[in-house]
Order: structure tokens, then sequence, then C-alpha cells
């Protein structure tokens, strides 16, 4: 019989309010219908991922699997409510804010992390110039990497702030959260393209161990699709994300809206 946990209640905070990405700013996502700027899709997949955390702790850091699909805003300041069910080990997550169901999602934990060869992913530096989006930007089979990241001591504290985490389990054992592996995936994006207003519209996460605060982490991704549909462009991610250069931390799957449909048209 399916089993309802607590619910997990958070305060939305928008995070990117001053990024590059201008979606997340009132006026300009006002613009394109939404109430106001977005609560990062990055950072509400964190809210999700408390969950599953409380239930396994540390070995859902070391090897579970989550997913989540955005279907509409959560807004700064807003109360988000994550919903979870377990049945049969896997926890059915469901984020609702203005009585409005934003999120949807997956946790699980599998019996042990899949096996993952560093050498399939291929290394590549960032751009060494960004220019303007264009369909081209993303094309198939295209290796992308990211600019080394990391997140230690107050900044790893003040991001467990930011997506209200107030598990112990970071503090107590030195590490990061998974949420981080999430930043570093939208930067694939960013570090190789000047992009308008984009959204980030779903993921699936497989966590191959866990992430120690302080590490340097990078992307290893393939352009694995880009398409258009009703409008939008999107593209579709399969990446390797590396802690120090050598220790495999997550394999992501990643989507992205990178040119909306109003700017698409523009």
């Amino acid at each position: 019989m399916p089993n309802r946990l607590e619910t997990w209640r958070v305060e939305a905070y928008n995070t990117a309010k001053q990024s590059e990405n201008k979606m997340h700013d009132d006026t300009v996502a006002r613009r394109f219908g939404f109430s106001g700027g977005l609560v990062p899709g990055v950072d509400v997949f964190a809210y999700m991922m408390h969950v599953p955390i409380a239930r396994w702790g540390r070995d859902f850091l070391e090897r579970g699997l989550v997913e989540a699909r955005f279907i509409k805003p959560v807004y700064d300041g807003e109360t988000a409510d994550v919903d979870a069910t377990e049945h049969n080990g896997l926890l059915t997550l469901e984020v609702f804010s203005r009585t409005t169901l934003c999120a949807t999602g997956t946790a699980s934990l599998p019996p042990a992390a899949p096996a993952v060869s560093l050498g399939d992913y291929v290394a590549v530096p960032v751009v060494a110039e960004r220019k303007p989006v264009s369909p081209a930007t993303f094309e198939m089979g295209k290796w992308l990497g990211t600019t080394p990241r990391r997140w230690a001591g107050q900044d790893a504290a003040d991001y467990l702030t930011d997506v209200r985490e107030t598990d112990l389990v970071f503090a107590r054992e030195g590490l990061g959260h998974p949420g981080l592996v999430q930043r570093v995936m939208n930067r694939v994006l960013v570090d190789n393209t000047i992009l308008g207003p984009w959204i980030h519209v779903g993921s699936r996460m497989q966590l191959l161990s866990a992430l120690r605060a302080g590490d340097e982490i990078t992307a290893r991704a393939k352009v694995t699709a880009n398409y258009e549909k009703k409008g939008h462009r999107f593209v579709e991610l399969d990446a390797l994300v590396v802690a120090n250069g050598t220790t495999p931390i997550a394999h992501c799957h990643h989507t992205a809206i990178y040119q909306p449909r109003e700017q698409a048209a523009a």
C-alpha cells in the first residue's frame, strides 16, 4: 500500500534575480506571460531532493536516482509544498504552489550505483568566445564543457540556506548538495553561448558518488537532441559530472528551452 510521507514546505527563493538569464527578472518574465521572475528549476529540483535525502540519507547521495519535470513556475516568496508517496521503493514527488501543480518527479535508491566509464565522456574546454545562441550552437553529437566550479566553506553553507535545506548530513559529513550538480548542468548552456531568456524544463540524475564540499566540479556533456516544439527551441544533453577531474559524481540528462517562442519569433 502506498505510504504518504510528511510534506516538505519551503518559502521559495529566487536565487537568480541578478543572473544573465532574464527569465528570472520580474519585468522580462512578465513579457513572456509569467507573473514574475521564475525560481530556477534547479532550485525547485533541490527542494524536491530533500525528501529522498531525508528518507535514505547518505546512501541516496551516493547512488540515488531522481528525475523531475517542471510544469508551472514557482515564484519568489511563495510557499512550495513537496508532497511524496512511497510505493515499492519508489517515491513519487509533486510540488504545489498557489494550489497549482508546478513540478512532478520520482526518486529511488538502486542497490548500487551503475558503472560509468570516464573515458566514454569527452572533456572539452568551454568556447574561447561566447556567441549569440542559434540552432547551430547545439549541433547534434557536439561535446560541451564547463568552467570548473567549487562551493566550499561559506559558499556551501549559503547554498544550503538558499535552497532551504536543513538536513544535517551535509555539515556532519562534509558533503555537497546534489543540487550543485544541477547548477553545473545549467552552466553547460551558459558557459558556451550567449542566451536570451531561457527555461530549464526537466532533468534526470543518477548519482554515482557523494559530492564533497569544496570539490571542483565540471560537466562533460553531449548534445543528444535539438528540436522545435510549439514554437520553442529545445536542447537535450547527456552528461557526466565529474569531481576534481577524476571522480564521476552523476550521470545527467538535462532538457531546456534555449529559445522560448517569443524570442524564437523575434
